[in-house]
């Protein structure tokens, strides 16, 4: 059962997430489900923001965007992918909230070399825009891993874990709601831990459920703020 389960979510990895591959045209992916949801008003609408790791939970464990939670997730992308639609994918949604994940592929190279400096700065200004626009955010920590399969080279962990460090001061000093997701899913390397992902970076089912309790709780929190 385990060896049929880990060849179904490879084959869910391969469709969704093919390693070190940016999505060539980062703008216009959800332009039909946005016209759509641009006609139907939610006040209680809640977008999140993000690459594969948000992309394939609508994938795995669907349950979740059935009612107000709109999934905006695109395979591979880095931060500057994701602040370049970020108007059409989440403010011209109008939703109450917005969740902000990014900056794995960022620190995999997937564009090529960038500063942590300037990885946290997308993130900023995705949370600058959104709050110019009156939508309340929830700002996430970057999962762990310790290493990708597709970019050998790099040492990601201590990078993560130095990024998240960035995004928590800023969110505290911003007054912002943060999920630490990097905390509940570690392993002693400052990985992934090994029954929460198949390949060390993308959540498996059991990954998202220990997501998914943080994310409702920070987003009911979030919500609360003035």
């Amino acid at each position: 059962m385990k060896k049929i389960l880990m060849f179904l979510l490879f084959g869910i990895y391969s469709a969704y997430a093919q390693p070190g591959d940016t999505d060539s045209k980062p703008v216009g992916k959800y332009a039909s489900e946005n016209a759509l949801l641009q006609t139907t008003p939610d006040t209680r609408r809640i977008v999140l923001m993000g690459d594969s790791i948000t992309e394939l939970w609508k994938v795995i464990d669907g349950k979740l965007f059935t009612q107000s939670y709109v999934n905006r997730g695109i395979s591979g992308q880095t931060t500057a992918q994701m602040l370049l639609r970020f108007r059409e994918d989440v403010i011209d949604l109008r939703p109450a909230l917005v969740v902000i994940m990014g900056g794995t592929n960022d620190i995999a190279l997937n564009d090529g070399p960038v500063a942590l400096e300037d990885t946290f700065g997308h993130i900023v200004s995705m949370v600058q825009l959104a709050k110019s626009n009156k939508i309340k955010v929830v700002l996430c920590s970057v999962l762990p891993a310790y290493h990708f399969k597709w970019r050998p080279e790099v040492a990601p962990a201590e990078k993560i874990v130095k990024l998240n460090a960035m995004l928590k001061s800023y969110a505290a000093k911003r007054q912002i709601t943060y999920i630490d997701y990097h905390s509940a899913m570690k392993d002693a390397r400052n990985g992934m831990n090994e029954g929460y992902a198949e390949d060390g970076v993308h959540p498996n089912l059991e990954g998202y459920k220990v997501m998914k309790p943080l994310l409702l709780k920070g987003v009911a929190k979030a919500l609360k703020r003035k």
